[in-house]
């Protein structure tokens, strides 16, 4: 039995019972089987149901947010996740003709060549509780529309999530065997993945639980798409607008509890504006309010799961031993379980967990640099990449500074914010591939040739 407990008050929100193996992969036949007739429509129709299914999960949305808070914690004036849902689709829609058209090679009296883009059958999407919605839209939508059948796994923490997209999508009008949301525990899902159940996998998690798939996949030649940890830091140059820097960065840091596949969690600020960044950006944090997801005043709720939330206080108390400063009080509300207060550190190191292991938390340490060579040191010193966030006044010396850094995306003078038009991608242990973009159908795609000839020499 999979049981979504609630870190609003540790009750239990959900509860379905997982399938068993013999179920699960006749779940996925039908999948595989449902999926020809699928691909056989025509791509606009497809586009247009796409479409219609995420308009009726937007519709949902005044149930949508409540049910989020009390799943996973997010302050419901964040207001759920739909616009970007609504973003993504729309641009992977307007898009969908001209990334999946055949690449001509030639058109000649004597022959037709040219590359075609061909689906891989069924998809497995394993999505992650910290943005349910936004996380596997952007693989099912695409998936969908580029011919696919897609099979939708879904975290116990958000364990409702893929029941409402699932409904959603049917009820516009795309075949029950086409979007299967299934519930499933490691094991069967490694097994199914062994079995070569699925064209290509999807998963968005942690790096242990890439491992998982990459292991459950060997030998199969399965296709994988991982977008797995991150540790993602900001730079403020010495020409930076020093109160925009703390707005973007710290809401960077804090934003759903800091549970963000691409959220701020070290800043490197120039020596020259050190003092007054961290004196803002201290006042900033100050500024939020810890307490229920549900109470509509809350901007900092609940971490999903007390195990985080102790996780990010092991990193926080390793880090004042060593030596750090910690310049936030103990938040009132801080319960010692889920609900963990915002916290600010300084005299960090490398040497110290919270500036090298991921928090997915509200903490940020921060440190002064000399200048651009020392800041791109340090954002290198880690084993990941995601995103990194530049502050200057000078777009062309972002770009130079971004050429440098090991990072799938380089923001300037913006954060945690995921452009559909771009490839969302990472490197080193945040995992490989790429989501969204024309980029996104390609890897939800397979190139096949066609050499044909038409008349003799």
């Amino acid at each position: 039995m999979l049981r979504c407990i609630s870190p609003v008050d540790g009750s239990i929100h959900a509860e379905r019972p997982a399938l068993p193996p013999e179920a699960a992969a006749a779940v996925v036949e039908k999948a595989r089987r449902a999926q020809p007739a699928w691909a056989a429509r025509p791509l606009a129709e497809r586009v247009e149901l796409v479409r219609a299914g995420t308009a009726r999960l937007g519709a949902m949305n005044d149930e949508i947010v409540p049910e989020l808070a009390r799943m996973m914690g997010r302050p419901v004036r964040s207001g759920g996740e739909f616009g970007g849902v609504n973003e993504r689709v729309a641009y992977m829609g307007d898009i969908a003709e001209e990334a999946l058209a055949p690449m001509v090679i030639e058109e000649s009296e004597r022959f037709r060549r040219f590359i075609a883009r061909e689906p891989h059958g069924v998809v497995l999407v394993i999505a992650p509780w910290n943005y349910p919605y936004l996380t596997a839209i952007n693989t099912v939508a695409p998936a969908l529309i580029a011919g696919n059948a897609v099979v939708l796994k879904h975290a116990t923490q958000t364990l409702l999530a893929g029941e409402r997209i699932a409904r959603a999508f049917h009820e516009a009008g795309v075949p029950e065997e086409v979007l299967v949301n299934v519930f499933l525990d490691h094991a069967t899902t490694s097994g199914l993945i062994a079995a070569r159940a699925f064209g290509f996998v999807n998963f968005t998690g942690s790096v242990s639980g890439g491992r998982a798939i990459e292991q459950a996949a060997a030998g199969t030649f399965t296709p994988l798409g991982l977008e797995l940890g991150g540790k993602d830091p900001g730079y403020v140059a010495e020409d930076a607008d020093v109160d925009w820097a703390v707005d973007g960065l710290m809401d960077g840091a804090m934003y759903n509890s800091g549970q963000c596949c691409c959220g701020i969690e070290r800043v490197y600020v120039h020596e020259s504006l050190f003092d007054a960044f961290v004196e803002k950006a201290v006042a900033w944090a100050q500024g939020l309010r810890l307490g229920n997801p549900l109470d509509p005043e809350t901007t900092l709720g609940p971490m999903a799961n007390r195990r985080f939330a102790d996780t990010v206080r092991r990193q926080i108390s390793a880090a004042v031993a060593a030596g750090a400063v910690a310049h936030l009080p103990p938040d009132p509300a801080d319960d010692g379980g889920c609900y963990l207060g915002p916290q600010v550190l300084t005299g960090v190191s490398h040497d110290m967990p919270v500036m090298r292991e991921e928090s997915f938390g509200p903490v940020v340490g921060i440190m002064p640099v000399s200048g651009d060579d020392e800041a791109v040191a340090l954002m290198n010193d880690s084993p990941y990449g995601l995103t990194a966030s530049l502050w200057t006044a000078d777009p062309d010396r972002a770009e130079a500074i971004g050429r440098r850094i090991e990072t799938g995306t380089v923001f300037l003078n913006r954060a945690d914010y995921l452009d559909p038009a771009l490839c969302w991608t990472g490197c080193k242990d945040t995992g490989r591939g790429g989501a969204l973009s024309v980029i996104g159908y390609h890897s939800l795609t397979r190139p096949k040739s066609y050499h044909l000839r038409k008349a003799k020499p």
